[in-house]
């Protein structure tokens, strides 16, 4: 049985008399022990959901059942119990500026009426969990970003939460920072058997920590399955525009002609070999790499590239048909505007096929 069952949920808001339909009939199901990921854009609706997962916002039609039972049929008590076992993390932190962090991770306890000894003999063992052992008497303004979301973590795990939910965590993070919170969330996640929804706008997030993803775009579920699938052969629009990143780190090239572009996926087992140099050397034609980019999914190599091909159909399909028999997922890319590093300019001839640089995250 799913931990997490979401059933046609659609919430709306009233706007200026306007209604506005922030999920339109999600359904989802999260397994017991999963690290799922809920990726979109911003305005997406997808914190929108996960506040909808603990009933912090009541749908407008739908269902939502944990572990088998549907929130909507609790008492506000039982409601409040429920959620005891559901911890949550923010982007902000959200700690108590005016507590220190042993009484920050005490707070959850205190309400729910535990002694005062036993709610900071438990905080003390979380602050292990989290490596801020040393840090118990600091108080926020103290503490680095890191350090300040691993206090939020030790907080939101005070209750036993079976399900921990995190909505945008290491947004306000840097890069290394965020993959270290990310490691200790997936510690926790393996050690301790909690199911963790992660919400994201950022691809690397959800390639780096999750198993299975779900993509939300306006207020819409456009695409989910297991991450590896979807990085592979993304169908919505959605996905292959969070795939590619929106960051634009060079200027765009507005007018590349491009006859047909096509997007290939490789990896460990094909990422060191030199396919494109090969295909190229074989068939005796250069292509255009548009865009390349490698990533951590789930632990493995994989990456990307776009590359646009040449002229004339005949050999299009045989540099297409080179490809997929070196085991590489080819799909088809709408031809438009490709955004380009200055060196990717330029045809990838034989004699330059071994020495172009691919761009890493």
């Amino acid at each position: 049985m799913s931990t997490i069952e979401i059933k046609n949920l659609t919430k709306k808001f009233e706007v200026e008399g306007h209604v506005v339909t922030a999920l339109d009939h999600i359904n989802l199901s999260i397994e017991k022990g999963d690290v799922f990921g809920i990726i979109g854009m911003s305005g997406a609706g997808k914190s929108t959901l996960v506040r909808s997962i603990n009933f912090l916002e009541r749908p407008s039609e739908g269902d939502v059942l944990i572990d088998g039972v549907n929130l909507a049929d609790l008492t506000e008590k039982e409601l409040r119990k429920t959620r005891s076992g559901i911890g949550m993390i923010f982007q902000n932190f959200n700690l108590l500026e005016q507590k220190n962090v042993i009484d920050n991770v005490c707070f959850p306890l205190e309400i729910n009426g535990v002694k005062k000894k036993d709610a900071r003999k438990r905080a003390k063992e979380l602050l292990v969990l989290v490596g801020l052992q040393d840090k118990e008497k600091a108080y926020p303004s103290q503490l680095s970003g890191g350090q300040k979301q691993r206090v939020a973590i030790a907080r939101a795990l005070a209750t036993d939460p079976r399900i921990l939910l995190c909505d945008e965590a290491t947004s306000a993070l840097d890069p290394q920072t965020t993959s270290s919170i990310l490691a200790l969330i997936k510690q926790i996640n393996e050690e301790m058997g909690i199911t963790v929804v992660i919400i994201t706008h950022q691809m690397s997030v959800v390639t780096d920590i999750c198993q299975k993803v779900a993509i939300i775009d306006s207020g819409r579920l456009v695409e989910q399955g297991p991450v590896d699938k979807i990085f592979r052969n993304p169908e919505s629009d959605a996905a292959k525009e969070l795939i590619s990143g929106k960051e634009i780190r060079y200027t765009p090239v507005r007018d590349l002609q491009s006859v047909r572009k096509i997007r290939i996926v490789f990896q460990e087992n094909s990422a060191y070999e030199p396919v494109i140099a090969n295909t190229i050397l074989e068939l005796g034609t250069p292509v255009n790499i548009l865009k390349a980019d490698t990533r951590n999914v789930g632990g493995r190599a994989v990456g990307e590239m776009i590359l646009g091909l040449p002229e004339g159909e005949e050999i299009q399909e045989a540099v297409i048909g080179r490809l997929k028999a070196s085991g590489l997922a080819v799909t088809e890319e709408e031809t438009q505007s490709v955004s380009l590093s200055p060196d990717a300019r330029r045809p990838v001839s034989p004699a330059s096929a071994g020495t172009t640089e691919v761009e890493h995250e």
